[in-house]
Parts: C-alpha cells; structure tokens; sequence
C-alpha cells in the first residue's frame, strides 16, 4: 500500500509514465500541483505495436466491436472502413451529454492523467499522437470543460474532455473559457482527427471513477492522521485520561490499526503537563475521546483496503475491447473492463467510514464549546453572553455532518438498464467515487473546526503546558488564526486552517516531532 507522507505531491514536479506503476502521490502531484507528464520509449513502443493491429484488423475487415460495428446495442451494425473516422468523431459528439456545473480543475487533470495511464498500457490501439496530445493539454495548463452531473460510471465527462482533443468543446486556458480550438491555437497545439478505436478508447473505461478515488483518498487519508492529532487535543484540553490509551488495552482486539491509533495519540501527548495535572480527574472519558483508537483504526483500515483496490484499478487497462499485441496475428476481446465495481463499491464503503470520522470530531467539538461538558468557559469565550464565542462553528459541524450522512447512502446499490438493456447492469461507481470526492472535503472542514476550538481551549489551561508536539500545533495555528476575546467573522479563520489540513501542513509539523504517523 502507498505511504502517503513518504514524499509530498507538491515536490514532485515530472510524472513520468511507462516503467512501472504510478503512485497516489504522483496523480496528486500532476491533478493539483501541476507537475509535467512524459512517456518512456517503453511506453511509446508498447502505444504503437498495439495501434498497428488496430491497422491490421482495418485491412482484414475484422468484425470488432466499436472499431467495424457500432456501440451499445447497435453493435450488430457493421462499419465500412471509409467510416471510420466518422464513427469514432460521432462518439464523442454523441456522449458529451454531461450537465451541470463543470468538474473542478484537480478532477479534471486526474482524469486526464487517467487516461494517458489506462490508455498507455498498450491494450487500446490509439496512436502515440493522440496521447501526446492530451499529455499537453495538462502540461499547457489546458483544462476541458467537463460538466460534473449525469453519469453512470464512464461515458459522458470523457467525452467533454475529448472534444477538445478534436478541437471542439471548451475550456479554459490562462483563467479564460474559450472555444476548444481557440485553446489548442493560443497554446500553439492542433487537434487530431481521431482514427477507428481512438474515439471509443478515449470514453471507455474506469477514468473518472477512478481518478476521482484518488482524490477521495489522498484527502482521507491525510484526514485520517489528521484526526488523530486533533482528538489527541481534544483529549488534552478537556482534561482526559491517557488510560484508555494503554497499549495492554489494544492487545486483546487483533485490529493493528486500533493499536497503532492508541500509540499515535500517547506519543503526540507525551510530555503534557496538562495530561499530568488531570490524570486522575475522571476514572473514563466519553465515548467519543475514549474510542479514538477504536473508531479511528476502523476509518484506517477501510482506507487501507481501498488503497489497494484503487492502486491496482488506477494501473489496470480497462478498456473494451481489449488489443493484445503478443498474438502473431492480434487478437481483440470484448468484455467488460469497463465496470467501476470495484472501485465504486470501495468508494461508498469509504464514504461510510468517513462519515463515522466526521461523527466522532463533531461530537468531540460539541464537548469542546460546551461549558456542561468542558470546565471551560461557555462557547470558548471570555465574555459569553455579549459574545457568542465559537457556539455557531459547531452548528457547522453539524451542519456538515448531515449532509455527509445523506452522501454516504451508497450509490451502487442501484441499477437502471441502458442502451435498450444491452448494458443491463449499472455500477453507478461515478456518482460512489464523486460523493467520496466530496466528503473528504467536508470532513477536512470539521477537522478544521475541531482544531480551531481545541486551538481556543488551550489558552485557558495557561500556564500549564501542552505537550510539545500539540504546543508545535498550537503556534502554528496562532501565526494566522489569534485567540478569540471577542466575536470576530470567523470564516477567514476557518478556511485558513482547512487549508493547513488539505495541504498537509499539520500531518508534515508533527511527523517532524513525533515521527511518521502509524496507520
């Protein structure tokens, strides 16, 4: 399984594609931090050999799906070669039926990347060319403009990206939205005219599916470490006790995880003169602070095992059909790569895990601001009444945790047959990995405000000290977001530590105190 802290996305600025697997963190690096895409001569060799038996097959007059036959149900319509750039244009014309608002940039760029991996297995057929090509709109900065809503698994945002590979469409470049053509121009490119395979080769598939995984679960997991290190605060400020943290606790439960959740904690507390004060306060804190480890690991393992699943789908080929170069002759299979099952169904077990972890933070936010349950100044405030302190961030919170609740309702549990029951079976694994996509962010947003209350709560147990990881955590937090007096707009406040929580900041300042983080 990738380690995700191992190296930051953001340092790596060249993604090269063709000798081996490509990582989580490569996808993130070229999706949100713009790094270059190349190939390898092994990559380009392994495009062209199976490109030439798409050739071969044309000359023979193969019967092949999608190549010499329609799509869907009219695959039992035959195709003239003379046709066959018009057939594979009409496919894209014809499926770039996405509505809605459009994918945001990250989104866009990973599926992109998606499809130079998947299609750069050798197993597609499409000319070198048109790779290229789409390797340059992401190292031009050229981003498509796909709309986000109406898809069943694959089809449709594709086929908004292709377009401008075409040179229609549209999409944005240097912060404009242009006409696709205008783009390619500015950018000193020129479209291609797609030959047989290439325009079917470019909408099949798991892309988007499964870039939007990835996505999900970078930001999960950096959640997930994240989440231990604020409940860790939680636990300090609200005057809990490390016995439930034991490592004999965690021994007699087989769950690796739950035992590594345990040592993350008392490492990051060890040394806090505040734990030291109130070690006998209370013989057991509430559930949400005394099942960190348990609750945590389980998010933890539920991730780990989506890692896998998705790592493998994001270095599969899977398209349809499938060219097989190693043939004397070649051969072409159709099947059924192009289900996102197996992503899918991971996304919505990960939506159910993540909406566990944002239940937990929220509860634990709830004892922070609340005075019954804190020993601490109502709402967090010096003056409560006159102010209203931190009470309304927690109806954020929770605000946030209903609407995760309704996204984790699985998607692929449903089905609605297409193409005249020809495709009869749906993965509906689009709309599993974009509400993983989605929940991911709004749990860094209620991790953001369980940091900033156990941020506030720290200023009352002055002078006694914090440990020294989480007093680290604390001075990071105040460089930008000071104590709260009196009401101020807090928004700013929140989207400034969000933002130290997407980009790493926290997982990276106390990895440098304590060590890596256990998963």
């Amino acid at each position: 399984m990738t380690t995700i802290n191992c190296i930051h996305p953001k340092d790596i600025k060249e993604v090269v594609l063709g000798d081996g697997a490509i990582s989580i963190q490569e996808v993130i690096a070229v999706a949100r931090y713009g790094a270059i895409v190349s190939f390898t001569q092994t990559y380009c060799n392994r495009v062209d050999k199976s490109r030439s038996l798409i050739d071969k097959f044309l000359d023979e007059n193969r019967l092949i799906y999608g190549v010499t036959t329609g799509f869907g149900s009219n695959m039992t319509e035959v195709i003239s070669s003379e046709d066959a750039e018009t057939l594979q244009r009409n496919i894209i014309r014809s499926h770039a039926v996405s509505v809605g608002p459009p994918l945001e940039r990250e989104v866009v760029r990973a599926i992109q990347l998606m499809i130079l991996v998947n299609l750069g297995q050798g197993f597609s057929g499409v000319r070198l060319k048109v790779l290229n090509l789409i390797a340059s709109l992401l190292n031009h900065d050229i981003l498509p403009f796909v709309p986000g809503d109406g898809s069943v698994g694959y089809l449709s945002p594709e086929a908004h990206m292709a377009l401008v590979v075409i040179g229609e469409g549209k999409a944005w470049y240097k912060d404009e939205l242009i006409p696709g053509i205008e783009a390619l121009e500015k950018a000193g490119l020129a479209p291609v005219t797609l030959g047989a395979k290439e325009g079917l080769a470019l909408t099949s598939g798991t892309t988007s599916v499964t870039a939007m995984a990835i996505l999900a679960l970078y930001n999960s997991m950096q959640a997930a470490k994240t989440a231990d290190i604020t409940g860790a605060m939680s636990l300090e400020v609200l005057k809990g006790t490390i016995k439930a943290f034991d490592p004999r606790s965690h021994t007699v439960k087989k769950h690796e995880e739950q035992a590594k959740t345990a040592r993350n904690v008392t490492r990051i507390l060890e040394g806090s003169q505040i734990i030291d004060t109130y070690k006998e306060h209370r013989l057991q804190d509430a559930l949400s602070i005394r099942c960190i480890p348990q609750v945590h690991g389980a998010i933890k393992r539920v991730l780990k095992d989506a890692a896998v699943t998705i790592e493998n789908e994001m270095n599969s080929a899977s398209d349809n059909p499938i060219i097989f170069p190693e043939e004397e002759d070649g051969i072409a299979l159709m099947g059924g790569n192009f289900d996102g099952s197996y992503v899918g169904i991971y996304a919505d077990t990960m939506c159910i895990a993540l909406a566990n972890l944002a239940k937990i933070t929220e509860r634990r936010i709830d004892r922070l601001v609340n005075h019954h349950l804190s020993e601490l100044p109502n709402f967090l405030v010096v003056n409560p009444g006159l102010n209203s302190g931190y009470m309304i961030p927690q109806y954020t919170a929770a605000g946030l945790l209903n609407e995760i609740r309704v996204l984790s309702h699985p998607a692929t549990v449903d089905n609605v047959p297409t193409c005249a029951n020809q495709e009869d079976l749906i993965s509906f694994a689009y709309y599993a990995s974009k509400k993983a996509y989605q929940i991911s962010k709004k749990l860094e947003y209620i991790l953001a405000i369980e940091l900033m209350t156990a941020t506030q709560a720290m200023d009352f147990h002055h002078p006694l000290q914090p440990s020294p990881t989480t007093e680290s955590v604390y001075h990071l937090i105040r460089d930008q977001v000071p104590m709260v007096k009196e009401d101020r707009f807090f928004y700013p406040d929140i989207e400034t530590i969000y933002e130290q929580i997407h980009e790493g900041e926290i997982v990276k300042l106390v990895e440098m105190a304590i060590g890596e983080i256990e998963f």
